[in-house]
């Protein structure tokens, strides 16, 4: 599989990849974990030739077929949901538009020489299946959850989810033997992320993915590849074998340390006793030496930095009433030109101050426009919805990132979002959150993705709202961070409302979880 030997990048003064050579086994599933802005997307992107490398060299065997989901689904799709998934097998594509290119010019003018031409070009499409094209785009759809009534719909009108798994759609037609996944879980429902867990364990190829969902990593990576400060540090097993073998590298890294410094100690105690002593001065210059080499092994043992960890209250300016919201019996969905379109019905949720609300339920169910019609983004197409007196709404949609202003750097985003709010306590918030000093004075379209969640996590803390509502608030943001806001939520006085398919950061604070589903009513439990 592909070689990486000596690869090196840096942004800047900042080093992202050091002299890192690798060489990618068949059949491995490597997660990489790692702070946000350490340069996981960046480093898949330069395996996958989206971005350059500074120095070094990549070897990619000819018989390596890579395969490449990103963060988010294609701007520009196909007309229909079967049209994009079969545009994912490119070369029978091109195969198939040269053979239409034939045929037109064939019928035009036809010749015997455009004849065999259209011969060729007919069998070579053959010989590669691509009169099975069709069928296998479609068992793959339906593989993935897809309903045949959907193929021709226009993948613009699918749920996020919906949109990643078609993008997982057009990978697995291609028949790929290396597979780069970046985030992978993000935006997919509970079921599909089971469907994909199993599909990977059983990928007879190499897997390589960026993840920051701890349950995933544990049942889906053999290997673990940590990437921090420009060094890339591989451990064999599953997230947890690495936290293991992690702590346990650094406590046996320490303990080494502590001998050497131990024992130059104790060379220096007697450098001081007998350096001006004429007939013990020759001993203490060796015990010098001695000491020079003792700080020359202690400065070769390899010590990982520890990730550091956000720690960050979410405060509350105002305390709510007792009934923060009551939904009966409401429908939701949207509304287009000729009908409403009904992605549920017969809601009823009352929330009550205090309660941690976790929503959960298949792509496409509503839980997004249930969000949208409770801060009023999305008109509720009947029923009943009222709100608790002394409410302060601060709403994370999954969106974000996009009222954010690219041109400013990080304390401005958050000091235009929040409002009343002072420069330094702008800055206060986003080190919290493990921003550093140079990072925030950047401007925003250099930023990682995690690093963006950031800015608009930050934005949302400073407003002092009791009722949050969040749409997959973890969605790119590093495992640390996504463990402290979890911490953050389950300490905090008021109400949340929150989407996420993020098991662990569910499990962390939920108090109650509402089940939504087509043929169920919608029930609202307590957390187990």
């Amino acid at each position: 599989m592909i070689i990486l030997r000596n690869l090196c990048k840096k942004f800047g003064d900042r080093v992202i990849i050091h002299d890192f050579s690798y060489h990618f086994s068949r059949k491995a599933n490597i997660g990489i974990v790692g702070p946000n802005g350490a340069g996981k997307t960046t480093f898949l992107n330069i395996i996958t030739s989206l971005e350059d490398h500074d120095s070094g060299s990549i070897i990619i065997p000819r018989d390596c077929i890579l395969g490449y989901l990103p963060q988010s689904p294609c701007e520009n799709p196909k007309d229909t949901i079967l049209d994009e998934c079969i545009s994912g097998n490119t070369m029978l594509c091109q195969m198939k538009n040269t053979l239409h290119d034939v045929l037109g010019r064939m019928e035009e003018a036809y010749s015997e020489e455009i004849y065999e031409e259209y011969e060729r070009a007919e069998k070579a499409f053959a010989d590669n299946d691509g009169y099975a094209l069709e069928a296998e785009a479609k068992g793959i759809l339906v593989g993935l959850g897809f309903e045949t009534s959907q193929f021709d719909d226009s993948p613009l009108i699918l749920s996020g989810g919906w949109r990643m798994r078609l993008e997982l759609a057009k990978l697995l037609i291609n028949n790929p033997n290396f597979l780069i996944l970046d985030e992978p879980t993000n935006h997919l429902d509970l079921p599909s992320l089971s469907w994909l867990e199993q599909f990977l364990k059983s990928f007879q190829g190499t897997l390589l993915f960026v993840s920051h969902d701890r349950d995933f990593l544990n049942n889906v990576a053999n290997q673990i590849m940590h990437i921090q400060k420009g060094n890339i540090n591989i451990y064999t097993g599953n997230f947890d074998d690495y936290i293991e073998q992690r702590e346990a590298k650094a406590d046996s890294a320490k303990s080494q340390k502590e001998s050497l410094k131990r024992k130059q100690d104790h060379l220096q105690d007697f450098v001081d006793k007998f350096r001006y002593k004429a007939s013990k001065a020759k001993q203490a210059q060796s015990k010098l030496k001695m000491i020079e080499r003792l700080r020359q092994m202690e400065d070769l043992i390899d010590t990982e930095d520890t990730d550091q960890k956000p720690n960050f209250k979410i405060e509350v300016e105002r305390q709510s009433g007792r009934v923060v919201l009551d939904m009966q019996n409401c429908k939701i969905g949207y509304s287009t030109s000729e009908s409403d379109i009904v992605l549920n019905k017969n809601l009823t949720l009352k929330i009550l101050r205090g309660n941690k609300v976790a929503i959960i339920g298949a792509n496409g169910i509503g839980k997004t426009t249930l969000l949208k019609t409770i801060v009023e983004e999305t008109p509720l197409l009947s029923g009943e919805m009222n709100f608790g007196n002394n409410l302060k709404i601060g709403y994370y949609a999954q969106s974000q990132l996009d009222v954010l202003d690219p041109t400013m750097n990080a304390i401005d985003n958050v000091i235009h979002l929040a409002g009343n709010i002072t420069h330094q306590q702008a800055r206060s918030i986003l080190g919290c959150l493990l921003m550093t000093k140079d990072i925030v004075q950047k401007q925003l379209r250099v930023l990682s993705g995690g690093e963006k969640s950031k800015v608009a996590i930050a934005a949302l803390l400073a407003q002092k709202n009791n009722f949050l509502i969040l749409d997959e608030p973890t969605n790119h943001l590093d495992m640390a961070s996504a463990e402290a806001l979890a911490n953050a939520l389950d300490n905090y006085e008021g109400t949340v409302l929150v989407v996420s398919h993020n098991r662990a950061f569910i499990n962390s604070f939920a108090s109650h979880i509402f089940v939504m589903d087509k043929v169920k009513k919608a029930e609202l439990l307590y957390a187990e």
